[in-house]
């Protein structure tokens, strides 16, 4: 008689168990509190139900555009098959998909269209919402957006280019410009020997008639190390006219129909950020149109500058919030030694610190986003205060997010090693943000210039401090350490990172005191304000709330 096959028992190790479900769709808007409650707190409540249904996507169906978009990388094609030169850069279907939901939801320049008070606030929440399925497409996003208040230097510009981007409508065909439903803007400052330093810039603009100066025609020849967005319908450029570093409006396509003299050299290969792409481009001869005043170039695009860089600050905390939710999700369904992981009090003190981070980043994007929206308003306070606190929090959170990264993604183990969680692609996100729009030391010399140059913003910056020292001796503390370092500023190039990040953790201190959670709140100054820490996450002190921290931030499933 024929024994039994033992394939059956050999199958029972093929039941799977002791792993965490798939992420359930989710809202993830309504379901990240501290977003929630800073929407509501910066004037932007009205916002609440268009953008839940960002986050139901967010939290849906993008995550899979996410993964599609960066397993398809963009392409060149320079040519044609008959040997014309097309310059033009293919997508996978999923990252239009991306795209044509975030310009639907009005993150690439709605706001500019928007009278009603808090409307960057909102599209402040709804960047920081939609990054979290999916970062790299939101590069065009935030060029066309920032795009809008640079152009108003010369009204004429701004007249013709602001209501395409304002629009609502994605529109993908390589077209002119004023054939198509609605536009997206990049940018080109950066060159192979100078990098930040674009005074160094070797591209030369040539007039193309007598007329000179703001709106002029200009020829522009020379290289761009570093294209954003090069299927975008308009640049802003930098160039050397006879005046100096001068800014300029580059169209992909003439007034009459025709392309541009406007030439993709090769796209380049990242680290992270592949959904988007990003290229080398060579002007010769190409056509322009001056934005701003001769010689006034650097002055015309920081207000391009300023608003992307407010996007880093939003990434970086949109990265944040992704660690958390993967991090919490995991240990909420994953056992290990008897015990779920998010019940074991180390890991709880490891989630709680992440937490913390997280909803330190959200309270203070968006009090930073309010600060843009009142100061598009006319509020010259606002203004003072983003000038310093812009730089300041866009080196802090850009800083603090790839460190934030690693530890989420070890809060899962191998598991979070492998792409298939979605981990691996955050963490070589991560760093961008920090490099694009200035880089850690950039922004710390900013800081400095700024502090040297416009008391003004100082003042309003340590205003901002003081609202919350007076709630808590140990932040005023911090407050008057931040003042005895800016005593001596004949070496405070030297010491510019102590001073910035000082001035970052009072800052997101003074507002969580402000408007926090309570037990954050405390747990915040305890860890980055009094001393009580480590140099790792999940170095809390005794004392933390852990469980209602970890409640507040997980996701429910």
């Amino acid at each position: 008689m024929t024994p039994a096959s033992p394939l059956p028992e050999l199958h029972r190790t093929h039941e799977v168990k002791n792993q965490p479900p798939p992420l359930p769709p989710h809202d993830a808007f309504a379901e990240n509190r501290p977003l929630v409650e800073a929407l509501e707190r910066e004037g932007a409540a009205w916002a609440a139900g268009k953008l839940s249904g960002l986050g139901r996507i967010a939290g849906g169906v993008a995550l899979e555009w996410g993964a599609l978009a960066n397993d398809f990388p963009p392409r060149l094609a320079t040519h044609d098959r008959y040997g014309h030169r097309v310059d033009a850069v293919s997508y996978h279907p999923a990252y239009h998909e991306l795209m044509r939901t975030s310009v639907e939801h009005g993150l690439q320049g709605g706001a500019w269209a928007d009278s009603r008070p808090g409307a960057h606030v909102a599209r402040a929440a709804g960047f920081i919402t939609f990054s979290t399925a999916e970062a790299g497409h939101l590069c065009p996003i935030s060029m066309s957006y920032s795009a809008v208040p640079a152009l108003r230097a010369t009204p004429e510009l701004a007249q013709e280019w602001e209501p395409r981007l304002t629009s609502t409508h994605y529109d993908s065909r390589f077209l002119p410009a004023h054939e198509k439903t609605g536009a997206l803007a990049g940018m080109a400052m950066t060159e192979k020997q100078g990098g930040s330093d674009v005074r160094a810039n070797a591209t030369v603009a040539r007039p193309l008639a007598a007329a000179r100066g703001q709106g002029a025609e200009y020829a522009l020849t020379g290289h761009k190390f570093f294209c954003s967005a090069p299927m975008g319908d308009l640049f802003l450029v930098l160039a050397q006219a006879e005046g100096g570093l001068s800014c300029f409006v580059v169209p992909r396509f003439l007034p009459d129909g025709t392309k541009n003299r406007f030439f993709l050299q090769r796209l380049k290969d990242k680290l992270g950020n592949r959904s988007n792409a990003s290229s080398e481009l060579e002007l010769d001869g190409t056509w322009a149109r001056m934005l701003g005043e001769e010689g006034r170039g650097v002055p015309t695009i920081i207000e391009m500058v300023n608003h992307t860089r407010l996007d880093c600050v939003l990434g970086g905390t949109a990265q944040l919030r992704a660690g958390v939710v993967h991090a919490l999700h995991h240990a909420r369904h994953r056992s290990a030694f008897g015990r779920r992981l998010a019940d074991q009090p180390l890991m709880q003190n490891v989630l709680a610190d992440l937490c913390v981070e997280s909803e330190a980043a959200t309270v203070t994007a968006l009090r930073l986003a309010r600060a843009y929206d009142e100061a598009s308003r006319g509020d010259a306070r606002q203004v003072q205060f983003r000038r310093i606190a812009t730089a300041v929090m866009k080196y802090w959170v850009c800083k603090r997010a790839p460190t934030h990264v690693v530890e989420a993604l070890e809060c899962l183990g191998g598991s979070g090693y492998v792409e298939e969680s979605g981990m691996p692609r955050l963490f070589r996100e991560a760093p961008v943000n920090g490099i694009w729009e200035g880089s850690g030391n950039v922004m710390c010399l900013d800081v400095l210039r700024a502090i040297t140059r416009e008391p003004g913003a100082l003042e309003a910056f340590v205003a901002e401090l003081e609202e919350g020292a007076r709630l808590e001796p140990r932040l005023g503390a911090a407050v008057d350490g931040i003042k005895s370092e800016l005593e001596d500023l004949s070496t405070a190039e030297v010491r510019a990172r102590r001073i910035v990040e000082r001035m970052a953790l009072a800052l997101q201190g003074a507002l969580l005191l402000r408007h926090g959670h309570p037990e954050v709140a405390k747990a915040f100054v305890a860890s980055r304000l009094a001393g009580d820490w480590g140099h790792a996450f999940g170095t809390l002190p005794r004392g933390t709330a852990f469980a209602a921290i970890l409640e507040r931030h997980a996701v429910q499933s």
